[in-house]
C-alpha cells in the first residue's frame, strides 16, 4: 500500500545564488530506531530468524491467551448446549442424535453418553460439530477442555494465518506482527476461541478461501501476461484475452468456502462475494495488459470458468460434509421420501433418494432460519455490530460474599463476554470508513480487497435484521476488521524513506496505541475468561449500559 504523500528524501529549498549541494544538506530520513533495528537485522541469520520468528511469537502468544485454564466454567455455556451435545452424538452415530431432558446437568457431571439414536433435528450442517467432536476424541468427553479445544486450535492457527495474509497484502513483517499481535489479544476473538461454538470455524474457513483469492490474484496476473505475450509474439491478436482454466488456487477457495458453508450457510456469501470479486479482478488484469475487449472478454470468456472452477466444486465440497447423514440410515429425514412416498415424479424421477432427501432437509433448514423471531435478550442489531453496541454474554454467576470463594462484601461476578477490546474494536471500524474512502479515490487492490472480505461476512446479515441473531456473528468478518486497522497503522507508522519528523511521529502513535490496546485486554480479560472477581470491578467493565 502506498500513500499519496510525497515521497521522503525531498530536498529544502536552497538560497537564490547558491548551490544546493554546497550549502544544503539532504533531509534526515527515517529515525534513530530504524537504524538500529538496521544494525539488528544487518546478518542473513537473523533476518530469517525475524522472518519465522514473528509468526511463530504471535501465535504462541494466541496459543497462551486462548489454552490457558480452557476448562473453565466446567459446565456448558450459551449455545454449547446444542453443538457439544450434537458433536458428541454425531461421533457415535454419524448423525446428530436426540438427548433426554435436563440433559446438561448429567453432561456437566460427565455423563457423556445418554444420547439416544433417534435424530435430532438441527438448523446447521454438520462440519462443525464434526471439528468440535476431534477436540472430545483426543481428550474425552468428560472434561470441558475437550469441548473447546478444537475451536481454540482453529483460533490459534486464524492468528497465524491474519499474519501471512497480512504480510502478502502489506510487504512487511512489522505490520503483519501487529495485525497478528492485535487479532491475538482481542477479546471477542478470544472468547470465540475459549466456547464451542461454530462461528470461529466459520471464520477460519472463510480466512483461509481470503488467502486463496490473494495467492490466485497474483498466478492469475503472471500467467495471463505469460499468454498474452505468447498470443501475441506468435502474431495473433488476442482481443478478447484467453481463457484460463488452472487456477489451483481458485479451486482451493470454491473447496473451502464450500467446506465453510458446511458449517453454517453463511458460508455460501463468502462464496459469492470472492466469485464476483474474482471476475472484476480479472476484468483490470486484462485492461492492464492491453487487452481492446477487456470487459467482455472477462465477462463472457472467463467469468463461466470461473464459475465453474469455484461453485460446482464448492457444492460437492459442501454435500461432503454431510457424509456421516449419508452413510447411515437413521439422521433426520434420512428415508423421508420413502417414509411418506413423496418421490419426485416426472423429469425428475431419476434423482437418487439420498439427494431428494437430503434437499428436503435443507429446505426445513432454510425455513427454519428466516423464520427465527424469537426474542432474546442478547440479540443485537447487525446495524450496531461494527460499534460492539450489544455484546453477547455467554456465561455469568454471581455470587455473594463466603458463597463459592467469594471474599469480596459486595459480592462477585464470573462472566464470559463476546466483548472485543474497544480500542481495537472502534479504531478498526473508523480504520473500514476511511478505508471505504481511500479506495475510492486511490483504487489500491489491498484495500479492495479487505473490504470484499468484510463485506462477504458482513453486509448480507443486514437482510436478517429482524431475525433473532447475535453480536458474536462478527468473528466471521473480524479478521478483515483487523486488516483494515493494520492498513491504517501502517499509513499512521509510514516509511524508513519518510522525513525524520513525520517517521517519529508514526512510531510514537503506533507505539501509544499498541501499549493501550495492550493494557486494555488485559483489564478486560478477566470478563473474558470466567475469572471470579468483585462484583464492583465486573461493573467499572461495563462501559455502555448496553454491555450489561
Amino acid at each position: 500500500m502506498t500513500s499519496p504523500s510525497p515521497l521522503a528524501g525531498d530536498t529544502a529549498a536552497a538560497p537564490a545564488g547558491a548551490h544546493p549541494a554546497a550549502h544544503v544538506a539532504p533531509a534526515r530520513t527515517g529515525s534513530r530506531l530504524d537504524d538500529w533495528w538496521a544494525r539488528v537485522l544487518r546478518t542473513p541469520l537473523r533476518l530469517k530468524l525475524w522472518y519465522w520468528g514473528a509468526p511463530i511469537g504471535v501465535t504462541l502468544l494466541a496459543a497462551v491467551l486462548r489454552l490457558w485454564d480452557l476448562g473453565s466454567p466446567h459446565v456448558l455455556v450459551f449455545d454449547e448446549t446444542f453443538y457439544v451435545k450434537d458433536a458428541w452424538s454425531l461421533f457415535h452415530l454419524g448423525y446428530e442424535g436426540s438427548w433426554p431432558d435436563k440433559a446438561d446437568q448429567s453432561f456437566n457431571a460427565g455423563h457423556t453418553d445418554i444420547f439416544e439414536s433417534s435424530p435430532s433435528f438441527v438448523a446447521h450442517p454438520p462440519l462443525g460439530k464434526w471439528i468440535i467432536a476431534l477436540g472430545m476424541a483426543a481428550t474425552g468427553a468428560g472434561n470441558s477442555f475437550g469441548w473447546r479445544l478444537s475451536t481454540a486450535i482453529v483460533g490459534i492457527l486464524a492468528v497465524l494465518v491474519v499474519f501471512l495474509i497480512a504480510r502478502a497484502l502489506f510487504s512487511s513483517t512489522i505490520v503483519a506482527t501487529i495485525a497478528g499481535f492485535l487479532f491475538a489479544i482481542d477479546g471477542h476473538a478470544i472468547v470465540m476461541s475459549r466456547v464451542a461454538l461454530l462461528d470461529n470455524i466459520v471464520m477460519f474457513f472463510a480466512l483461509l478461501a481470503f488467502g486463496c483469492v490473494l495467492l490466485d490474484r497474483r498466478w492469475h496476473a503472471r500467467r495471463l501476461a505469460a499468454k498474452l505475450l505468447a498470443a501475441r509474439s506468435a502474431g495473433r491478436d488476442p482481443s478478447w484475452g484467453p481463457v484460463l482454466w488452472w487456477r489451483p488456487w481458485l479451486i482451493s477457495a470454491g473447496i473451502l468456502t464450500g467446506l465453510c458453508a458446511g458449517v453454517k450457510w453463511s458460508g455460501f456469501y463468502f462464496l459469492a462475494f470472492f466469485a464476483v470479486y474474482t471476475v472484476l479482478v480479472d476484468l483490470v488484469a486484462r485492461r492492464r495488459e492491453g487487452v481492446a475487449f477487456y470487459v467482455s472478454g472477462a465477462v463472457l470468456k472467463q467469468a463461466p470458468a470461473t464459475f465453474l472452477l469455484m461453485v460446482p466444486i464448492a457444492l460437492v465440497s459442501y454435500i461432503a460434509t454431510w457424509t456421516g447423514w449419508l452413510v447411515t440410515s437413521g439422521g433426520y429425514y434420512r428415508n423421508w421420501a420413502q417414509s411418506v412416498h413423496a418421490q419426485w415424479t416426472g423429469g425428475l424421477s431419476w434423482v437418487p433418494l439420498w439427494f431428494q432427501n437430503l434437499w428436503q432437509y435443507q429446505t426445513q433448514m432454510y425455513n427454519y432460519s428466516i423464520n427465527l423471531h424469537v426474542p432474546h435478550p442478547y440479540q443485537a442489531n447487525p446495524l450496531t455490530w461494527l460499534f460492539m453496541i450489544r455484546p453477547t454474554s455467554m456465561y455469568y454467576t454471581g455470587t455473594t460474599d463466603g458463597q463459592g470463594g467469594c471474599t469480596s462484601p459486595g459480592g462477585c461476578s464470573a462472566a464470559i463476554t463476546s466483548l472485543g477490546n474497544p480500542i481495537i474494536w472502534w479504531a478498526a471500524a473508523a480504520a473500514v470508513f476511511y478505508l471505504v474512502y481511500r479506495v475510492a479515490r486511490y483504487r489500491e487492490w489491498q484495500v479492495g480487497l479487505i473490504l470484499t472480505g468484510l463485506a462477504a461476512g458482513y453486509l448480507p446479515w443486514l437482510l436478517y435484521i429482524n431475525r433473532t441473531i447475535f453480536e458474536f456473528y462478527a468473528i466471521a468478518f473480524e479478521p478483515y476488521l483487523i486488516l483494515a486497522l493494520a492498513a491504517v497503522v501502517a499509513l499512521v507508522l509510514g516509511k524508513r524513506t519518510d522525513p525524520e519528523p513525520r517517521r517519529r511521529r508514526g512510531i510514537a502513535w503506533t507505539t501509544v496505541f499498541l501499549a493501550l490496546a495492550t493494557v486494555v485486554s488485559a483489564f478486560f480479560w478477566p470478563i473474558w475468561t470466567a475469572q471470579q472477581v468483585p462484583f464492583w470491578f465486573w461493573q467499572i467493565h461495563m462501559w455502555l449500559p448496553s454491555w450489561v
